[in-house]
């Protein structure tokens, strides 16, 4: 026997110790809920559940970042409703004020609610904001032309409209013809050029045909032969074809009647070329004025910094067409606004939305200062066109809006889904088993209370060593 060394008990007190160690760790795993508390836990599983963390509350905040997105673009389309509605307003006192039995009186009050309108218009782009951003007044820091689109005026042709110039085509008008001018018919009335160029006609036909043509002017017959001479009665009007020609041209003036084969036109009597005793028959030139003149009116509107202008119209005798070259106005706006929704965990740009949302102020929908006023109606009914090309720009507007906020939803149910599935890998390195952990403790309790009777023991058994000494 030794008491030195007493290593039975010096055994039991180091299993004592493991196992109290041991004890101790499954009760921090069991109180904190983690199987990793420190790095020496698990040192590469330390290393991975903190690199899904940052995944995980990345993910979350994007989420937040996608959900705040949609609220600024849904601030941002409700606002448009309403700019929808007072368009619609704008649009009915527009096709009531083109009605010809409004009166003046009729025509102002309109206007007045017109301009009411038009001024709201504005305050709702200057006020509408989310978290202090002004979502419809646009990027103050830098500003765009807009063109205003191409309109025909209701005139009958056809209209290509460009970035900054439209071409409006109609058929070349010839005598005889109809076409209504800003709601008015007026008829096309033959100037002496066109009835002499019956006369022309006839002796092209004649030395074409090698025969005789007949031409009358206010009911008197005129032949002329293959050789362009032009006899009366048998007698020839003059010593040779171009005295025939120059003598029969002296009788077509204002209010002669020349008859050519089915054709028949009487030579109006113009001044600034329209007929003194009819005023709905006008001259060729005198109605490409006035279709000039609509034109401008029709492409002036909203055209607040650069007004429209149109060039005289243009025939083409090859194609039979006229074409008006218009240069378009335009109004001077706030840039587009435009800002990044930042809607994943990394830094890479993919991860960024944008949203772009136009000036949806009066100036870039086209409407500042529309009038629809005038005595005629010409204007109310221009206006119509105008306030359709507003309505048509908000309607694309509200729509990208809504499929920007459709694809946010989307965005936010996936990063929920990824951080969810995330969250659950990270549980399972970090997270303890409790079930599997309390058997542990339970164990290392047990051997606790059995380590430390054995200790007790292995005391008792150096007593013997007193009864030798005795």
């Amino acid at each position: 026997m030794v008491v030195q060394h007493n290593m039975q008990a010096a055994n039991a007190n180091r299993m004592l110790g493991i196992t109290s160690g041991a004890q101790a760790k499954s009760t921090e795993k069991l109180s904190s809920g983690y199987k990793i508390n420190r790095a020496a836990d698990d040192a590469a599983g330390l290393t991975i559940s903190e690199k899904m963390r940052k995944q995980i509350r990345g993910l979350d905040k994007a989420s937040s970042n996608a959900q705040d997105g949609v609220s600024s673009v849904q601030t941002a389309e409700g606002a448009l409703t309403e700019v929808h509605s007072m368009l619609q307003r704008m649009n009915e006192l527009a096709v009531q004020s083109s009605n010809g039995t409004n009166s003046s009186d009729d025509r102002q009050a309109i206007q007045d609610e017109v301009d009411q309108l038009t001024t709201e218009i504005d305050r709702v782009a200057e006020t509408t904001k989310f978290n202090e951003i002004y979502l419809l007044k646009g990027d103050d820091s830098s500003t765009k032309n807009v063109y205003m689109k191409g309109h025909d005026a209701g005139l009958k042709g056809n209209l290509i409209d460009g970035g900054k110039q439209a071409t409006f085509t109609m058929d070349t008008l010839k005598a005889g013809d109809t076409y209504k001018i800003a709601g008015k018919e007026y008829t096309i009335g033959a100037e002496k050029a066109d009835a002499e160029k019956l006369i022309t006609d006839a002796i092209a036909a004649a030395a074409a045909n090698n025969s005789n043509e007949t031409v009358s002017i206010d009911g008197a017959d005129y032949v002329i032969d293959k050789d362009g001479k032009i006899s009366k009665g048998g007698t020839e009007l003059g010593a040779d074809a171009t005295a025939d020609l120059t003598e029969i041209k002296k009788l077509v003036v204002a209010g002669a009647t020349v008859k050519y084969g089915d054709k028949s036109m009487t030579v109006m009597d113009a001044q600034n070329g329209v007929d003194k005793d009819d005023s709905s028959v006008i001259t060729a030139d005198h109605a490409k004025e006035l279709i000039q003149a609509e034109l401008l009116a029709a492409n002036n509107i909203g055209t607040t910094d650069l007004k429209a202008t149109v060039e005289a119209g243009k025939d083409d005798a090859a194609t039979g067409k006229t074409s008006y070259k218009i240069n378009k106005g335009y109004a001077t706006v706030a840039n587009t606004l435009s800002f990044n929704l930042h809607v994943g965990a990394d830094a890479d740009m993919t991860n960024k939305i944008t949203v772009d949302i136009d000036t949806m102020n009066s100036s870039n929908l086209g409407i500042k200062g529309i009038n629809v006023k005038d005595a005629t109606g010409t204007a109310a009914t221009y206006a119509i066109d105008a306030i359709a090309d507003a309505v048509s720009k908000v309607s694309s507007q509200r729509s990208s809006l809504g499929a920007v906020q459709n694809r946010l939803e989307h965005t936010i149910d996936n990063l929920d889904n990824i951080s969810e599935n995330t969250s659950s890998a990270e549980s399972r390195i970090r997270d303890t088993d409790m079930a599997k952990e309390m058997v542990n403790y339970s164990k290392n309790n047990i051997l606790a209370q059995a380590g430390q009777s054995m200790l007790a023991q292995a005391n008792q058994s150096n007593q013997g060593v007193l009864s030798l000494l005795q």
